[in-house]
């Protein structure tokens, strides 16, 4: 196994610690550094594959979707805490199950759609965001004397441009393979 494909599996081995430690009410600046370290080996695992020629179909299938798990979870978290609403979630996951239904009739004909720019830079902002939503208010406490008004705005922010990178990532995948839904049987 490359090391590359380790540090995803590595990911995937820290969703469950991340949900645990937030759901364990543990202080919330433990999620925040296993979220950030797992966020990290998204971009290391890349750079690895990439440079060392480490890539895989198993990083092909498994990268993307540890990626879409840790987001999720920690988007699922932030609506059960009541600070991000639903249909911000519902977004990325209409998004996410549309991109990845293109992929599928693309591949129907022969056809492989890498992700784009765009799609990874919705992938780092969302993470950026999350971060910054466990920072300003983690769990359990509220760092160096925020306010509650801060941590609405930063909720707020992180809402608006996770909508956003999700919205124009899906659309730009689309505009650019519009074709494979005319080819498709």
């Amino acid at each position: 196994m490359t090391t590359a494909n380790k540090l995803t599996l590595l990911r995937m081995a820290l969703i469950p610690v991340f949900l645990g430690v937030l759901y364990a009410g543990v202080p919330g600046h433990w999620a925040l550094g296993i979220f950030i370290v797992a966020s990290l080996t998204d971009m290391l695992d890349g750079y690895i594959a990439r440079h060392y020629n480490q890539i895989t179909n198993f990083g092909k299938f498994m990268d993307p979707l540890a990626d879409k798990v840790l987001v999720l979870s920690a988007m699922c978290w932030f609506v059960e805490a009541g600070r991000m609403p639903g249909w911000v979630l519902a977004t990325v996951l209409l998004r996410e199950f549309a991109v990845s239904g293109m992929r599928l009739v693309a591949v129907e004909q022969g056809r492989v759609i890498a992700a784009g720019w765009s799609g990874k830079v919705k992938t780092a902002a969302t993470m950026v965001c999350l971060c910054l939503m466990l920072f300003i208010e983690p769990p359990g406490i509220m760092p160096y004397g925020s306010a509650p008004a801060l941590a609405d705005t930063v909720d707020l922010v992180s809402n608006i441009v996770i909508v956003a990178t999700t919205l124009y990532s899906g659309a730009e995948y689309f505009i650019k393979n519009r074709d494979v839904f005319k080819n498709a049987d």
